[in-house]
């Protein structure tokens, strides 16, 4: 077992870690975003010279009176928003992340108007979106401009929102492929999907990927690569 192997057993526990402000004037969103990157910073793990493992879920708590107005902008608008300046940050400065970035917004009744808190995990999940240029070892695969790093042992692709990655296609199944880590390789299983999955354009009930494959379900197609080295 590698080095970052043993730091991500280390961390799948996650130990929490939180952050507050208080703002002089009413909170918006752009002070939610930014006390989030912070969080972020704050809470972030160095494993060596070159990695550094970010949080990737969080829970913001805000005041009774701004949780109220939070419903004038759309919690789930908003939520969104800061999961792409989530991930977009991330980018920026070059953090691991291991597993989806999840936003979750809660009240606390002892927080005063115009303050929050953020409290930062590190948790690891079936997938995470590919952040980093360091070369992690995991597989990796591309879904139109988004990538994602194949962190868990299995991750699941379909149209239904409990899947792992959600595609939003209308020839997809619910729940239409899952793609298993294995030390032989990561085989790609059809789920009994309606319109069928299929592997350089050859209809598959099972496959062993190899570097640069192109999977395709509905009207979608899956870039694969073992380790994003060779992405």
């Amino acid at each position: 077992m590698g080095a970052f192997e043993k730091f991500e057993r280390g961390v799948e526990s996650a130990v929490a870690s939180v952050f507050s402000r208080a703002f002089q004037s009413e909170l918006k969103p752009v002070e939610i975003t930014s006390a989030v990157k912070k969080a972020m910073d704050t809470n972030s793990a160095t494993m060596s010279r070159d990695r550094i493992i970010s949080p990737n879920d969080f829970v913001i708590r805000l005041s009774a009176k701004d949780r109220e107005t939070m419903a004038q902008w759309s919690e789930d608008a908003l939520i969104e928003e800061i999961t792409l300046a989530v991930t977009s940050y991330a980018t920026e400065q070059d953090y691991t992340l291991l597993g989806p970035v999840r936003i979750a917004f809660d009240t606390d009744e002892a927080l005063k108007a115009g303050s929050l808190q953020v409290e930062a995990l590190i948790k690891r999940g079936a997938v995470a979106p590919a952040t980093s240029s360091v070369q992690s070892g995991h597989p990796i695969i591309a879904i139109g401009p988004d990538r994602y790093l194949l962190t868990g042992a299995v991750t699941v692709i379909g149209r239904g929102s409990e899947c792992d990655i959600t595609v939003d296609d209308t020839g997809i199944s619910r729940r239409h492929l899952e793609l298993k880590t294995t030390p032989n390789g990561v085989i790609a299983t059809d789920l009994g999907s309606t319109n069928g999955s299929f592997v350089e354009g050859h209809k598959i009930t099972a496959a062993t990927l190899v570097d640069g494959n192109t999977i395709t379900i509905g009207r979608t197609n899956i870039m694969f690569w073992n380790s994003p080295g060779t992405a």
